[in-house]
């Protein structure tokens, strides 16, 4: 190139290059060979070898970086020395110019392009050959770099930054931006060419051009939850696409369905984080669960619901900081970042953003509003865990949205498992938003006998009616168990199988605690952890033991691994990798615990080490995770608690004494003791004296009570109930109204309730009748029937006066064959083998709801075992004739035979006939079918007793 078309600046160059020559070869001579051999490969290096512009932000950080090091090594003084005098280098203005450091880069680029431009017209482009079309873009049309000096905090900052550093798209008729006239850079004018050459109404519309930077950025921006933009607008709560936004590489439709394809999910992160700022009260930060923040003046959200909100935000705050690194990465223009390539790397994100939206939706926000907070509860935790399930039925291709959906309930559900841990541990129901499905009933207290049974209410929503519905804490144990299963009712699905033991577990916590007994006694909070912690480290250790899950197996090949890793790089891994395939589990500790603090005082202090073959866990078994990880610490606590208050009852509040108390005066097992009391009102009947006299009966009682069990005789009483004077028509119905009452103590009266004591009192008074007949009977004697016969003598009866006395004989041996199967019946197959069952159940009863069920049973088999109950009144019936019969029958012939007729034997040998026959036939028929077992005894003694009639 000829120096005489050079410009200054290369003049001064070439003279600055000699010089350089000069100084490293030695060489003065400028006509020497070798001299002019160095100073053309000295240009050829500064031409045509590649030297990179100084970076001013790597400079500041070199700067930056010693000095840190500096202040570390305590060198305050050279640290102080080497900021001033960097600054004063840097702030320094160059020779022979105007300016700062901002000018050298202003200048070098120059130079670059001067330098281009130069070469560019010795070494013209050609691409003919090669088929790519050569951009044609006039220079007049570029943007041109205009050498400005400007320090950041001016008055005018904002406006030079408005001018120079982007053009204002977001105004509303901004010049046309200058872009490449390449063909693919103009596929928009083409095709508005092309639509106005083929459609003669087609009419252009004003544009507002934008590049795909801009266009990226703001996708950024709006799923980052940014709510201001130019592209995207929001219209009554709904994300909208601009009509007249174009690029001028795209047509308008395939910009507008890729940027409705976006707003679809700026609207699930704008919902789901208006979400958050509603229950965090629209804090800057929102606060871990168990802390409100809400506005004035409105009620606080529940737990579950901030429990949810906190999951969401520590979501979003890592999907955040993968926007935030493709932005950085957008700003660093190392690399070109287009609309498709950012799409298809946050492609995983929105997918969990669907997930997420879809759950959101369904669990909270179709939720009425004016739904309590019991139902609001359940159904996001029964959301959650049915997307978890059908989620992980899909497999592997679904694994990452399981993964999520797990995490998202892990949180989610702290707060449940909070309450049962305060319930189960301390005996108290902690739940001032009234969110969990059981509720404490403030109007009974502890000590009250109806505590057990009426203290708490069980929710359940139906899924079919979706209204609340409430059943009685019974409904979970003794009463109303299979109605509850019959009614199709659901609750939080995961409880459901523990949920009998989490309520036996609290109700028996806080009975324990109102007792004062040393079985109540914990350990101190401070070493005692929750079950939420026991929970997440049995998952842990699930993690690492796959062999634990009996439906987990592990290959030769993974046996035989030996690359074991901390579990801290494992989660650090997961953290890092972009594409992620990993198992649900270690994602989900990635999650839950980095944030925590107490997460590496607990795992990273010992050697967690984690064979890589559990990366292959997932969540097929999430039913069977709960069962191994979480149900097993309220099975222990369920045996504990239970445990100690059944030992307490039995050791401290004589339980078993007094079950034992209530058969020996109700079923008459303390024979001795009771044949004194009724065989006293047994003599008062035989001698035609008045018995039903409170002062008369209690005395008998207390001195037949007093001898043997003096305790017993201050808790027993007897009273007399008003009946119906038509029921008392028949001398067997004269024991009618007596009622025997045994006052049973708190806590005890929980399972010797009233309602036991109306059913002890009525096999009380079957046993009563039977033994008034068996006793009338038995003291019948064959003393002083000569005088009968005396009497007898001068009438005519039809027939031998000796026969007649033989039937009655015959008739009384029949009675007392009856009477005596009937009884050792009640006594020896009902009241003793049952009863030798009934104990051995009781000792085996492991928790009070299991007892109180145990004595119920029992009560109503020997309910039904006597025959009464409503069913077989017709049975009861025909007994109540017998044993009439033969109260009828011994006051005859306690009264001679003088006194009535021989036609009334005759009819009473029909009635007992008639009564006889019909027992055992409705006995045998019940035996051959098999539906009354217990009473082939009695229907084989009574067929005994009838073949000889």
């Amino acid at each position: 190139m000829s120096q005489a078309h050079w410009t200054k600046f290369e003049k001064e160059t070439e003279e600055e290059v000699k010089n350089l020559v000069k100084q490293i070869s030695g060489i003065q001579d400028e006509e020497d060979q070798n001299f002019q051999l160095a100073l053309k490969f000295t240009w050829s290096n500064f031409r045509f070898h590649r030297f990179l512009d100084a970076n001013s932000h790597k400079v500041q950080r070199s700067v930056n970086g010693i000095y840190e090091k500096l202040m570390v090594h305590s060198d305050l003084s050279k640290a102080e020395s080497w900021v001033r005098l960097t600054e004063e280098f840097l702030n320094s203005p160059l020779p022979n110019t105007d300016g700062i450091k901002v000018w050298l880069d202003k200048k070098h680029t120059e130079w670059s392009e001067e330098e281009s431009e130069d070469e560019d017209s010795q070494q013209p482009l050609s691409r003919e050959d090669s088929g790519i079309q050569v951009d044609r873009t006039p220079q007049e049309d570029q943007e041109k770099t205009v050498p400005v000096t400007w320090t950041v905090g001016e008055p005018d900052a904002r406006t030079w930054l408005e001018q120079h550093v982007v053009t204002p798209y977001w105004q509303g008729h901004t010049p046309r931006f200058p872009h490449s006239l390449h063909l693919h850079s103009n596929l928009l004018n083409v095709w508005d060419q092309h639509l106005y050459n083929t459609d003669p109404l087609y009419l252009p519309e004003e544009k507002a051009f934008v590049t795909e930077t801009q266009v990226i950025r703001e996708t950024l921006w709006l799923l980052s939850g940014v709510k201001k933009h130019f592209i995207f607008q929001h219209q009554d709560g709904k994300v909208v696409v601009r009509n007249d936004v174009v690029v001028t590489h795209l047509t308008n439709n395939c910009l507008r369905s890729l940027l409705e394809h976006i707003a679809v999910y700026g609207q699930a992160v704008f919902r789901l984080q208006r979400f958050i700022d509603e229950v965090t009260g629209y804090d800057t930060e929102p606060c871990p669960p168990g802390s409100y923040s809400s506005k004035q003046g409105t009620e606080p959200p529940f737990r579950t619901y901030q429990a949810f909100v906190w999951a969401l935000y520590k979501y979003f705050t890592s999907f955040k900081q993968e926007l935030t690194t493709i932005e950085r990465d957008l700003i660093g223009k190392d690399e070109t970042v287009t609309l498709a390539g950012v799409l298809d790397r946050l492609s995983p994100h929105l997918a969990q953003i669907k997930v997420l939206h879809k759950v959101f939706c369904t669990g909270v926000a179709e939720v009425p509003p004016e739904t309590p907070n019991v139902v609001r509860a359940s159904h996001l935790l029964n959301t959650l865990y049915k997307a978890i399930i059908e989620y992980d039925s899909v497999g592997e291709a679904s694994q990452q949205a399981v993964a999520l959906l797990f995490s998202l309930w892990t949180e989610t559900v702290r707060p449940y498992l909070e309450i049962v841990d305060e319930w189960i541990v301390h005996g108290h129901l902690f739940d001032p938003a009234k969110e969990f499905i059981i509720q404490r009933n403030k109007d009974v207290p502890v000590n009250h006998r109806d505590f057990w049974y009426a203290t708490y209410t069980l929710y359940s929503i139906s899924e079919t009616v979706e209204s609340e519905e409430k059943l009685s804490d019974a409904a979970s144990g003794s009463s109303g168990g299979e109605q509850a299963s019959r009614s199709q009712l659901t609750m939080v699905s995961f409880l459901k199988p523990v949920l009998k033991q989490i309520i036996m577990a609290g109700k028996s916590m806080q009975l324990l605690k109102n007792l004062d007994c040393k079985e109540a006694e914990q350990t101190d909070d401070a070493e005692r952890k929750s079950l939420y912690t026991l929970f997440l480290e049995s998952v842990q250790s699930r993690l690492r033991c796959r062999d634990d899950s009996p439906t987990d197996t592990v290959t030769e090949q993974q046996a035989t691994k030996q690359s074991l890793i901390k579990m801290q790089s494992i989660v650090a891994q997961h953290l890092q990798m972009d594409d992620i395939h990993d198992p649900l589990l270690a994602i989900n500790f990635a999650r839950l615990y980095l944030e925590q603090s107490d997460f590496h005082e607990r795992f990273s202090g010992g050697d967690v080490i984690v064979d890589r073959s559990s990366e292959s866990v997932t969540c097929q078994t999430f039913e069977l995770t709960l069962r191994s990880c979480l149900y097993p610490h309220i099975q222990k606590r369920y045996i504990e608690c239970c445990g100690n208050l059944m030992t307490t009852l039995k050791k401290d509040y004589r339980l078993l004494e007094y079950l034992q108390a209530m058969r020996n005066y109700f079923l008459l097992e303390a024979g001795d003791t009771m044949y004194d009391f009724y065989t006293a009102i047994f003599d008062k009947v035989l001698e035609k004296e008045s018995w039903q006299q409170l002062a008369f009966l209690n005395v008998q009682l207390q001195e037949a009570v007093g001898q043997r069990c003096p305790e017993d005789s201050s808790r027993l009483s007897i009273f007399l109930e008003t009946i119906d004077p038509v029921r008392k028509k028949q001398p067997v119905n004269n024991l009618d109204g007596l009622t025997l009452s045994y006052k049973v103590p708190w806590p005890v009266d929980i399972v010797v309730s009233s309602e036991c004591q109306r059913i002890y009192n009525q096999v009380f008074l079957l046993l009563l009748q039977i033994k008034w007949a068996k006793y009338s009977l038995d003291t019948l004697t064959f003393s002083g029937r000569s005088s009968y016969l005396g009497v007898l003598g001068h009438r005519d009866y039809g027939e031998p006066i000796n026969q007649q006395i033989h039937r009655m004989f015959l008739l009384r041996v029949k009675l007392m064959h009856f009477v005596n199967s009937l009884h050792n019946y009640i006594v020896t197959r009902i009241l003793h083998s049952t009863g030798l069952e009934f104990q051995h159940q009781v000792q085996e009863a492991k928790d009070l709801d299991q007892l109180i069920k145990i004595h119920y049973r029992y009560l109503s088999t020997i309910h039904d075992r006597c025959l009464l109950r409503e069913k077989v009144s017709f049975v009861k019936e025909a007994i109540m004739k017998v044993l009439n019969l033969v109260l009828i029958f011994s006051d005859r012939w306690q009264v001679g035979f003088g006194a009535w007729k021989i036609g009334s034997i005759d009819k009473m040998e029909s009635d007992f006939k008639n009564c006889h026959m019909f027992l055992v036939t409705i006995l045998n028929k019940a035996v051959c079918r098999g539906s009354f077992p217990h009473l082939e005894s009695l229907a084989l003694s009574l067929m005994a007793g009838f073949e000889q009639c």
